[in-house]
């Protein structure tokens, strides 16, 4: 008996739940690696459902008050009746996920989780190299006016797929890395992305690589501006406001025809939208159910509505219903508070990056938990501000990263 107890004190518990998180984290990246490859596997809802089970427990063995419970169970019922309604249980497992990391060792995961993307990405290129696995490049009509367009993709099946892993990679490296980097290793981050825009012909992406990298030379070597209120209002500012409301604003236009102007305005929205691949007006043209246009947005989504475009914010709303993705909104604009109570510009820079990112790309709405790089900061700063017993407000405006014993 007294060694059950000892087994079931606090410490260990958390310990045990610390553990469970990893386990979880380790399936959902290694699946998230697959999946990017050309390997094809299909049994990942059953992975998904395993790695739901694990966090689950692991917030069950957690150290709750009554007040927590309250608020896991809200959380629970609000992200379940998601599922119930959407037929897509996205929400409650990242809600999940998020709820069993808040005690992790913060800088220690996400080392953890740059080194797997690493040596995953690498391998995926190496295999297709070494013509073992995945094509390294692609010849095929991008919808850029040239049917024989020559891009490389290194085994990732589509060269934007490539991009996206090494911005992924590129972001947990400003996190991990970036405040002590010398300025050549940001030289050389800023070279490997002109590089890789030259095989894989990203525009868009290019500017939102070279963007990120000199967000990050300004914080590493003017710190004073992790410290301005203004750095985190004009954030909040650009996302989710404008972010949003860009997309907002595209569901709307997206039925105006592609050739037929009536006047500038429209004119306006046939130049904008060449320069983003048709993406405006693929909500409305890309499918009979017209599916991420206005019209097909409701309140909550329905089992339906599971189509795939590019815009990531317009998924987000069409996915999962305008006052689940309120929900969302309402909490970037908490996370990024909390990131200016740690005085953490680096997390407001991945922030940044990727909300302006997903404007364009789709990349990180998605079932695949690991493609989400922040959801580790994600858990550990709200994990801080959930209300107990004790003072939370303290642990809010406590400044630097939490790293609790794992």
């Amino acid at each position: 008996m007294d060694r059950i107890k000892e087994l079931l004190t606090k410490k260990n518990r958390r310990r045990l739940a610390n553990r469970l998180f990893y386990l979880a984290l380790m399936i959902e990246l290694i699946l998230m690696i697959v999946e990017k490859s050309e390997l094809v596997f299909s049994y990942e809802s059953y992975v998904f459902r395993i790695t739901f089970v694990i966090t689950f427990l692991a917030v069950i063995i957690t150290d709750h008050d009554s007040r927590q419970w309250c608020m896991i169970i809200a959380i629970w019922a609000f992200t379940f009746a998601c599922y119930r309604l959407t037929g897509k249980n996205d929400l409650l497992r990242l809600a999940t996920f998020i709820m069993a990391g808040k005690n992790i060792n913060l800088g220690k995961t996400m080392k953890l989780m740059f080194w797997t993307c690493l040596i995953g990405f690498s391998s995926i290129a190496l295999l297709s190299l070494t013509g073992i696995l995945g094509h390294v490049s692609i010849v095929s009509d991008f919808g850029r006016e040239n049917e024989q367009e020559l891009r490389y993709a290194f085994g990732f099946g589509h060269p934007n797929t490539l991009w996206g892993c090494v911005y992924a990679l590129m972001l947990l490296w400003i996190w991990v890395y970036g405040s002590k980097a010398k300025w050549w290793y940001f030289v050389l981050v800023a070279l490997a992305n002109l590089g890789l825009y030259k095989v894989t012909v990203s525009r868009t992406s290019l500017m939102i690589g070279v963007l990120t990298i000199i967000l990050a030379v300004l914080v590493r070597y003017l710190p004073r501006l992790r410290t301005r209120k203004t750095v985190y209002i004009l954030t909040v500012i650009i996302t989710p406001v404008l972010c949003v409301a860009f997309s907002v604003w595209s569901a709307c236009v997206s039925y105006i025809p592609r050739y037929f102007t009536r006047n500038k305005y429209e004119d306006f929205i046939n130049i904008l939208d060449e320069h983003l691949n048709n993406r405006i007006h693929n909500l409305y043209r890309a499918n009979n159910r017209h599916a991420g246009a206005i019209d097909s947005w409701k309140l909550f989504s329905d089992h339906e509505s599971v189509e795939y475009f590019d815009m990531g914010w317009v998924r987000i709303i069409y996915w999962y219903g305008i006052i689940p993705a309120a929900v969302i909104f309402v909490l970037l604009i908490i996370f990024i508070y909390l990131c200016y109570k740690r005085k953490d510009a680096w997390t407001l820079i991945v922030v940044l990056s990727l909300s302006m990112y997903t404007v364009i790309e789709a990349t990180f709405v998605s079932q695949y938990i690991g493609r989400n790089v922040l959801l580790p900061v994600i858990a550990v700063y709200f994990g801080s501000y959930l209300p107990d017993k004790h003072s939370f407000l303290k642990k809010v405006c406590e400044k630097g990263k939490i790293a609790t014993d794992v």
